[in-house]
């Protein structure tokens, strides 16, 4: 269970938190909060003392209805926060789907590419594969960020996900990328309805069976604060903390073994409670 990146082995034996910093001026969670170099800067750092284990660095917001941006904006973005925190011993992972981005991250040493899009771009999958460490996140996503929610997957999602997920594994094992270098993410939020992410992480397990590492993605998310609508009126997403840890650990006890958060340090506290029980149920037996 080691997740093989360009500078790192992540053993996955233990669940690993991936904190997000949103170096944008628009994300659905903290849009404009870390948009400036040392404000993504002084947070990430945060993020580390709170107990994360790698950081997800994005340059462009994928929340529902979002506009697409510039390669060359992306990167204006993200590059000075780059050229800094590779020089942290810290895995660092680049949310992006545009290779030329993929391409000058990985350059600069970055470890992941998180790619929403599953490497589908034309030159995604080559710029992984030229990489011959890089460790990849396939995430699946029903149709694009301005339309997802416009017209979502309809009824039970699970086969077509698993389906397209397994696909996306074999063409990139095709391309040269090592089994090792894979995780997997079952695109919460990203074209289903409510119902259809609880589905997923209800029945979580099922997707282990493809044979690569899950990594969940539920902070803050819009399903959660459907569920917490109070009055008729869901919550921000600032105050989907407590729901986000409760999604977290489920996703954990269901066989995830990367979580990518907003509230590190809930998250990291939540885990060690569970890691506890667990250590004192196998005691037991």
């Amino acid at each position: 269970m080691i997740w093989q990146t360009s500078r790192f082995d992540i053993d996955l034996e233990t669940p690993r938190v991936m904190g997000i910093v949103n170096l944008t001026p628009d994300s659905f969670s903290d849009g404009g909060r870390h948009d400036s170099t040392q404000a993504g800067l002084r947070h990430a750092e945060q993020l580390l003392r709170d107990g994360a284990d790698m950081l997800d660095i994005g340059g462009e917001s994928t929340r529902p209805g979002s506009p697409a941006v510039p390669a060359d904006e992306e990167w204006r973005r993200i590059e000075g926060f780059l050229r800094e925190a590779v020089r942290w011993n810290v895995p660092l992972s680049v949310d992006t789907y545009k290779p030329e981005t993929m391409q000058k991250a990985l350059d600069l040493g970055v470890d992941i590419v998180n790619d929403i899009w599953a490497l589908q771009q034309p030159g995604a999958e080559a710029a992984v594969a030229a990489h011959p460490r890089c460790g990849v996140c396939l995430m699946h996503m029903h149709r694009d960020p301005q339309t997802m929610q416009k017209a979502p997957m309809t009824g039970d999602v699970l086969p077509e996900v698993a389906a397209f997920l397994t696909q996306r594994a074999v063409a990139l094992r095709a391309a040269g990328v090592a089994q090792a270098r894979i995780v997997l993410d079952y695109g919460i939020g990203f074209g289903k309805t409510v119902e259809q992410n609880f589905s997923l992480l209800a029945r979580q397990r099922d997707l282990l069976t493809l044979g690569y590492p899950l990594l969940a993605g539920w902070s803050r998310k819009s399903s959660l604060g459907a569920v917490l609508a109070r009055g008729g009126e869901a919550p921000e997403p600032a105050q989907r903390q407590a729901a986000s840890v409760a999604a977290a650990l489920l996703a954990v006890e269901r066989g995830a073994r990367i979580v990518r958060v907003h509230d590190v340090r809930e998250t990291v506290d939540a885990l060690c409670v569970l890691g506890h029980t667990q250590a004192a149920d196998q005691s037991a037996a």
